[in-house]
């Protein structure tokens, strides 16, 4: 582990730091949502809408289509993921052009060839744990394709053989998990670019996370889109 000796305790700090703002608004975001009703949250409401207009629908094709076009979206960004991993596992390969590059642009702090690798690693990791992320929100869409087939017909709800509001929460329920799952991995991108900054200096990634984290909380929180759909 050589890479402890090599690399000064500001990167470390930085690096704990970048973590911490990371899992600390994850944890607030989670938190402070149920309270505030975030955008996800919200959304999460007409999600819930969204399964009791389909228990009353028969056919349901419609219902399969939208769950269809919104389990698009993971798939690419899964796709989109692993090029980017392969793109920074290719850029390990030529690490010594990639680091004096970086060592030209103005305000860039020098950094050893092991330490300039290290930060790419760091990159590889945020970028697999959000693949990960969008393969499983993948896969509960597959779920939520399912949980609407095997919706019984509406007259089972009308004759009150089937409890329609028990079902749909069920169901509601597992569109948000999929849809936060999604929120995960899409959240693993901006702080990629706050990462990013690390390669000036520590102090350049103490302030791209922060900066990070106000664009999200205004945009989770704070967004006129969350107003519109408020209202």
């Amino acid at each position: 582990m050589k890479i402890i000796s090599i690399l000064p305790w500001v990167d470390w700090l930085a690096l704990v730091a970048f973590f911490g703002f990371w899992v600390g608004y994850a944890w607030f975001a989670k938190v402070r949502g149920k309270r505030d009703q975030s955008l996800i949250a919200t959304t999460n409401l007409y999600r819930q809408k969204w399964m009791l207009q389909a228990t009353a629908r028969d056919p349901r094709m419609l219902d399969g289509l939208i769950t269809q076009n919104l389990s698009q979206t993971p798939a690419f960004f899964s796709s989109t993921t692993i090029i980017i991993i392969g793109g920074l596992f290719a850029l390990l390969g030529t690490t010594d052009k990639a680091a004096e590059l970086v060592r030209e642009i103005p305000f860039a702090q020098p950094t050893p060839m092991l330490v300039f690798e290290f930060k790419v690693l760091v990159l590889v990791g945020i970028f697999v744990y959000a693949f990960f992320r969008f393969s499983w929100s993948m896969r509960q869409y597959t779920f939520v394709a399912l949980v609407i087939g095997a919706m019984p017909p509406p007259e089972e709800f009308d004759s009150g053989r089937q409890d329609r509001q028990s079902l749909a929460q069920r169901a509601g329920r597992l569109v948000g998990a999929a849809a936060e799952t999604f929120n995960d991995g899409l959240r693993a991108y901006y702080f990629s670019f706050a990462a990013m900054a690390w390669f000036f200096s520590p102090m350049a990634l103490v302030l791209a996370t922060a900066l990070v984290v106000l664009i999200l909380y205004g945009r989770e929180f704070r967004s006129d889109v969350l107003l519109v759909l408020r209202d």
